[in-house]
């Protein structure tokens, strides 16, 4: 039985190497500390049920020469594009092992410990939906707004070009996010829009936000919703969308950016920094000085709106924002791609 012996080395050593990677991933890239510790304690078990086989295990050991490695060495099928595709080869090894571990031990005799590698298994299926819904979409919404310019649709300043058509002037002009946002059209319009939207966005690697409709959102499969002070809470909202959707939150005030970091926004929408006319419910213009608190003081990813133009970006720019929402200075251009350039040239210097 020296051989099963090896099998079982190979795979407790394949197993914690596994869970290793994942608990690393979930503490540094994630900052999850729930799942964290739940991969570490899983990993001790893996290694505590083979405890009494430790001088057998080391005895029987050949790494040397293990063909195994030979293999590996010439295989191209685990190159690993992101950091989704780790993860989830690692909960396939780790399953794997623990499966081998399991029925080794049937094979030696050893029903009860073969039992406990079992229950462990099927807390690893378990472990890894939760794993891929919390740390993956955290991590997955973390940088969503790592960019420049914000792009915002809007048919009424937008010279007879519909939403659809803007989103593909804005998406030839190199903007990585775009929300929907249309207020006075019925639903059924805004559904079909989103449709052609999510299809023309997810074509381009584009991150698709959709503004209140949180129904529409989910149904074309949006990467995020952005909602306002007035619409759903917050908890409400990540019951509805699951854990990878991204919510931003408009924001006002010190007290409403606190509170929105506090209750899980992935981003919020600063503003508004001067008088706007996109909006016909908006709020008094919030000033410099609510921009430049929240860049000063406030650890989340924002989003400057309202009233931003050519003329007064660079007063924006110098109060801390780096991603930047600008309506009808963009929709409203003759040429929204050349616009675009003009405005990165200005927020280059």
């Amino acid at each position: 039985m020296q051989a099963g012996y090896r099998m079982i080395d190979v795979n407790v050593n394949r197993m914690s190497e596994g869970l290793r990677v994942l608990e690393d991933i979930a503490r540094f890239y994630g900052a999850h500390a729930k799942v964290t510790d739940e991969i570490r304690h899983m990993r001790h078990k893996a290694r505590k049920n083979s405890s009494y086989l430790y001088t057998l295990l080391i005895h029987e050991r050949d790494a040397t020469n293990d063909i195994g490695f030979h293999i590996s060495q010439q295989n191209t099928l685990d190159r690993k594009k992101d950091i989704k595709t780790v993860v989830i080869a690692n909960f396939k090894r780790v399953q794997e092992a623990v499966r081998v571990v399991e029925e080794t031990l049937k094979m030696l005799g050893e029903n009860e410990r073969s039992k406990a590698y079992e229950e462990m298994r099927y807390q690893v299926y378990t472990l890894e939906k939760v794993y891929l819904q919390e740390v993956m979409g955290s991590m997955h919404r973390k940088n969503v707004i790592d960019t420049d310019l914000y792009g915002i649709t809007a048919e009424e300043f937008a010279r007879g070009r519909d939403n659809v058509e803007q989103v593909k002037k804005m998406i030839e002009a190199g903007i990585k996010v775009i929300q929907y946002r249309e207020k006075d059209q019925k639903k059924l319009y805004k559904y079909k829009q989103c449709e052609k939207i999510r299809k023309i966005t997810r074509e381009a690697e584009v991150t698709f936000i959709v503004n209140d409709d949180i129904d529409i959102a989910c149904q074309v499969k949006a990467d995020g919703v952005h909602i306002g002070q007035d619409d759903l809470p917050i908890e409400v909202v990540r019951s509805m969308v699951g854990e990878e959707m991204i919510i931003g939150l408009s924001t006002h005030s010190p007290n409403q950016a606190h509170d929105a970091v506090a209750r899980g926004a992935d981003y919020i929408g600063v503003g508004p920094i001067f008088k706007t006319y996109t909006k016909k419910d908006v709020c008094d213009p919030v000033g410099l000085s609510y921009l430049e608190y929240v860049a000063t003081n406030l650890d989340i990813p924002f989003v400057s709106i309202g009233g931003i133009k050519q003329h007064n970006m660079e007063k924006v720019i110098e109060k801390g924002a780096k991603c930047i929402a600008m309506v009808t200075e963009i929709v409203g251009a003759e040429d929204i791609v050349e616009q675009v350039k003009t405005i990165r040239k200005i927020m280059r210097k």
